[in-house]
């Protein structure tokens, strides 16, 4: 008897946790977005339609993610800054990638395009068209290559 109710227990938590967990995530609709994000969405994807904007709350921190009609995904800041900009099949569009990255990676991949760039308080990732992953610091050196 105490076995099961003690699976019983277990279960009820787990469902519980699941559930709390699953309500961190809130469909939102694109002019709920913050101001910042509307604006870089309307500037550097004005021909796409989004599918889906949500707003994920996490135990300290907001951010909201946008999945666009295409494909390409972008996650933002509370404060609306772009986090992320994953464009998949297509290359990022021009001005959202800093310059240095851009020059750095038409120095040494010619041929390649940034599919993906990812941002946060110590550095810059980049995924080319080939595949590789570029680590950039701060001050935009290239710090790392993953093949």
């Amino acid at each position: 008897m105490m076995k099961k109710f003690l699976i019983i227990l277990v279960s009820i938590f787990t469902v519980g946790v699941f559930a709390a967990h699953a309500g961190n995530d809130k469909p939102i609709n694109v002019n709920q977005l913050p101001l910042a994000s509307q604006q870089f969405i309307a500037k550097y994807f004005p021909d796409s339609k989004v599918a889906l904007a949500k707003m994920e709350k996490e135990f300290m921190s907001v951010t909201y993610d946008v999945v666009m009609t295409d494909g390409v995904k972008l996650e933002f800041a509370k404060n609306g800054e772009w986090k992320e900009v994953d464009c998949k099949y297509s290359s990022v569009p021009q001005g959202i990638v800093p310059a240095q990255i851009v020059k750095k990676v038409n120095e040494l991949y010619p041929d390649a395009s940034i599919v993906k760039i990812d941002r946060d308080t110590k550095d810059y990732e980049v995924e080319l068209s080939t595949g590789l992953d570029l680590t950039f610091d701060l001050s935009f050196n290239l710090v790392k290559v993953d093949h």
